[in-house]
């Protein structure tokens, strides 16, 4: 079996996987959920060669059978079983006819898997975390010889100005450093994979693929360029094929991922919200390819798109958020994509067209002049919070290295301790220094409008990764209250984002669970449309429920995993509501068979 999702079954002792079964990126299947305040536990059972793909979620109670898979952008709901060699799509999964495990099998035995694990744990042991101590060595030596801490070791003091000095070098010139290593390190490791060329698994030639994919996916650098007009000049630094380009300075989001970028291309007048997951790769259980994955013109993706290679569509098409890309049929042209499976609603609508005469001409060169000015100085903002932090810790172990002389291991005890509570403090404050004068509020206005700029460097400064250290305890409600989410007592967070935290409201009571999202806003080409949602006390968000703006969710009420609650959606109280996009669903899918805790 191959495993390639980074999210780690939490009860793994119900999860049961046959020989032969690949589970590819991105996929949930924790084996637990929180429901109603209460958490449920149940297995879920994998066969022998069975393919799940992409961005998929598997609730508890789910079964695969033999030879059976499962497509992208796909869930499977507790209690439903996909028979032994079917093939299984949507959300939740219904029959399909797709296939979606194009790759041949190749020769790839068991001592070549232990020869790679053993590799890489000797690589981890033996190179990454020497270099890590060493690198920490020699800069905190570096900082305590700045501040002459040597000489006056006995007053255990540190002077800001050697830390500050060597923190500004290593942060910025590292940016540089790093920039220069994906322009060449990448390209030459991409001329051992051929396109289209089946490799086995665990080899000279997979290890090339993981390094160009953990070398170029930089998560920092995507949020310092997306959302401005730089991001599409990165993308190209990377490899991307976005010739010619129509520069709208909202080109791509903060989030953009791929598994080639030498096979990524993106047509002329195509714009992309956020989290855009480019599918370069296909994989079996023992072996991989990498192909060309080519978006057309003039398209516009919302957020979470994974769009495959095998993606059919054309130029002039709208591909709502979380929508689940084809793989089989007529290629889609002149029309918009939604749902999981999709189906075909309109290209666009009136109100979205209006702002399409600030799009050409001279005003647009002035007003993208003007938004490139702005989002300059948010990129510079987004530096220098993201230096200050790296600084103020430094400061930090740099004080506690002067004394431990003195007091031993209890300094470097203290700093660890006090690293946490600082790191919250200082993301909240950043977060309120930047919405103090323009706070949130509900929003329809054209991407050249100075308050949707603002959005932008709401969303770009602060951070939310310190975020995720408090999932799953009371904790976290407390720092969402702090980022003005107006959130009840009692509340269960798993790992619930939110993306406007002014404009959420959360009752008492309510359960939120990992991978679920509560997005107060959506762009549409040249539109920028936000408003509140209202989520009622005692409601329930499965793993992986998207929830658009514009929403009230009733009192009692249940989303279930991997739905997508569009925007302006009523949900009565004590419902239940399931699919892509959301739908009422009857009954309830307590596993009784699984147990409970």
């Amino acid at each position: 079996m191959t495993i390639l999702s980074r999210n780690a079954p939490v009860c793994a002792d119900l999860l049961t996987i046959g020989a032969g079964t690949v589970v590819r990126k991105d996929s949930l299947i924790s084996c637990y959920r929180a429901r109603a305040g209460v958490i449920e536990t149940g297995p879920v059972v994998l066969g022998r060669d069975a393919v799940v793909s992409e961005a998929t979620v598997l609730d508890i109670g789910t079964r695969l059978g033999d030879g059976a898979q499962l497509g992208h952008a796909s869930s499977l709901h507790t209690g439903q079983t996909v028979p032994d060699g079917e093939r299984w799509h949507g959300s939740p999964a219904q029959p399909a006819d797709a296939d979606f495990q194009p790759v041949p099998p190749a020769r790839c035995g068991t001592l070549r898997r232990f020869g790679h694990g053993t590799l890489l744990l000797l690589t981890i042991v033996l190179v990454y975390v020497p270099l890590a101590v060493g690198a920490l060595d020699v800069l905190l030596s570096r900082m305590l010889a700045g501040t002459g801490v040597g000489a006056r070791a006995a007053a255990g003091s540190v002077l800001p100005a050697g830390v500050l000095a060597v923190t500004a070098v290593t942060y910025f010139g590292g940016l540089l450093l790093l920039l220069a290593v994906l322009a060449t390190v990448p390209r030459l490791l991409g001329l051992f994979l051929v396109p289209d060329r089946t490799y086995p698994l665990f080899g000279f030639h997979h290890a090339v693929h993981r390094a160009i994919v953990l070398l170029t996916n930089r998560r920092s650098l995507t949020r310092l360029f997306g959302d401005s007009s730089g991001i599409v000049h990165y993308l190209r630094w990377l490899g991307y094929r976005l010739t010619p380009v129509e520069q709208t300075g909202s080109n791509f989001g903060t989030q953009v991922r791929h598994e080639s970028p030498f096979l990524s291309s993106v047509g002329t007048g195509t714009m992309v919200a956020d989290g855009l997951s480019l599918m370069n790769a296909d994989y079996s259980s023992t072996s991989f390819r990498v192909s060309r994955t080519a978006v057309g013109a003039r398209n516009f993706l919302g957020n979470r798109v994974a769009y495959p290679s095998r993606g059919r569509t054309g130029d002039n098409c709208l591909l709502a958020t979380k929508v689940m890309v084809p793989v089989d049929g007529p290629v889609r042209h002149d029309v918009g994509l939604l749902g999981s499976p999709c189906f075909e609603i309109p290209r666009s609508v009136l109100r979205d067209s209006t702002f399409d005469e600030l799009k050409d001409g001279d005003g647009l060169r002035r007003r993208l002049a003007a938004k490139n000015r702005h989002n300059a100085a948010t990129m510079a903002w987004y530096l220098f919070s993201g230096w200050l932090y790296f600084f103020c810790v430094a400061l930090l172990f740099a004080s506690a290295a002067s004394l431990y002389p003195r007091w031993g291991t209890v300094a470097i005890a203290l700093a660890n301790v006090v690293v946490l509570p600082f790191t919250l403090l200082y993301f909240v404050l950043v977060e309120r220094a930047v919405t103090a004068a323009h706070p949130p509020r509900p929003l329809f206005c054209s991407i050249y409008d100075r308050r949707f700029w603002r959005r932008e460097r709401y969303w770009k400064v602060p951070s939310e990764t310190y975020l995720h250290v408090l999932d799953g305890t009371p904790f976290k409600t407390a720092v969402w209250r702090l980022l003005g989410v107006r959130i009840g007592a009692r509340v269960f967070d798993d790992g619930c984002s939110l993306t406007e935290r002014p404009m959420a409201a959360v009752g008492d009571g309510c359960t939120l669970n990992a991978g679920s999202v509560l997005q107060c806003h959506s762009q549409e080409d040249g539109a920028f449309k936000s408003d509140r949602i209202a989520v009622g006390a005692g409601c329930t968000l499965g793993v992986g429920a998207f929830v658009h703006y514009g929403v009230t969710v009733g009192d009692g009420a249940e989303l279930a995993a991997d739905c997508f609650l569009m925007k302006g959606e009523s949900v009565p109280e004590g419902s239940r509501w399931a699919g892509n996009p959301a739908h009422p669903s009857p009954g309830a899918d307590r596993p009784e068979p699984c147990g409970g805790a």
